[in-house]
């Protein structure tokens, strides 16, 4: 595909496999993380809960490529942390990283895309964390839950000349998987509860996005696009002693 396209923390993990797949399409691609790393793209350094280095970021993309054509929010996330003992700065903080700074991000694109004849594509990084109890990360889901409705609201505001959608993640195997899965036998267990038998890849997030992104899903806009191998197989079956026939 042609275009030009923001990746935000896509230096690592899901990011990173989102900007590979676009920039083996074609596209221009620029990520933007808070520190500076070596990445393989263009490469610009932003925390994108701060409005104004938001619109720097969104300013400098504009200024070196004349255009910005899609927009994948893929910064976010949240370490383990129990509710009752997290502290109110860490809630905040989750919150602001996954619901306010895609906000952010969003609204200084529209502003751009809006003046574009062919306009232009958001895609949300959602996570099942949204759609389900969160134990151990409730700010992160109850941010992700915000952030579907988020999406929704946008679409309906920014049609026709801006599409936006989410992708709903499910556990997914990155170089950070041990975080949360612990070694390479949790994370075969957790693959094992997955009815596709494995945890998705950043490649299998990536497909999405650039479906969503592309010419394909003109019409789409204000969906929500689950990429989680099937859910989760519900609790209550592996503990029920009926026979099943």
């Amino acid at each position: 595909m042609s275009g030009v396209v923001l990746v935000t923390g896509g230096t690592r993990g899901v990011g990173l496999g989102i900007v590979r797949a676009f920039t083996k399409a074609g596209a221009r691609v620029v990520t933007c993380g808070r520190s500076e790393v070596d990445a393989e793209v263009p490469y610009v350094q932003a925390d994108v809960r701060d409005p104004s280095q938001v619109d720097a970021l969104v300013s400098r993309i504009v200024d070196e490529y004349g255009r910005l054509d899609v927009v994948v929010n893929n910064a976010g996330g949240a370490p383990p942390a129990p509710a009752a003992s997290a502290s109110p700065r860490l809630h905040q903080k989750i919150v602001e990283l996954n619901l306010l700074a895609p906000l952010h991000v969003s609204q200084r694109a529209n502003a751009v895309m809006q003046q574009q004849d062919s306009g232009g594509a958001i895609v949300m990084i959602g996570s099942v964390s949204g759609t389900r109890p969160s134990p151990g990360t409730a700010a992160y889901g109850a941010a992700k839950a915000g952030l579907a409705n988020l999406a929704t609201s946008l679409a309906v505001e920014w049609a026709p000349k801006v599409r936006v959608n989410t992708v709903v993640v499910g556990p997914v195997d990155t170089e950070l998987s041990h975080l949360h899965y612990g070694d390479e036998a949790g994370v075969a267990a957790v693959g094992g509860t997955i009815p596709m038998g494995r945890m998705a890849t950043p490649a299998d997030v990536a497909e999405a996005c650039l479906f969503l992104a592309s010419p394909a899903a003109a019409y789409i806009t204000g969906s929500t696009l689950t990429v989680h191998g099937g859910g989760e197989r519900p609790a209550f079956l592996s503990a029920s002693n009926a026979e099943v026939t």
